[in-house]
């Protein structure tokens, strides 16, 4: 599944974008560099019934921003990508 993919899953489940929970990770200082992924793990495992792999998803994006390592794009692997660059606005909103 690529990272994109994985983002939009997530907003299926939630209703959230991408967006919306980098403002909620930054309101409980989930974005400070001394916070560990496993802290914001566990809060959308508690709060939106997340599974690990999905909320790392969540966790790059809050902590790094929507760039992504560009081996990954135009790959044949299981975490390919279109773009390095992941859209966070909603998938009903990408252009």
């Amino acid at each position: 599944m690529s990272f994109q993919a994985y983002l939009d899953n997530i907003e299926d489940k939630t209703g959230l974008t991408p967006r919306e929970f980098i403002t909620l990770a930054k309101e409980r200082g989930f974005d400070a560099p001394s916070v560990k992924a496993g802290v914001i793990v566990d809060w959308l495992k508690q709060d939106f019934e997340l599974g690990r792999g999905h909320a790392m998803a969540l966790v790059h994006v809050i902590k790094k921003g929507p760039k992504i390592d560009a081996r990954h794009v135009g790959s044949s692997g299981s975490h390919r990508d279109e773009s390095d660059t992941l859209w966070l606005d909603g998938k009903n909103n990408r252009p």
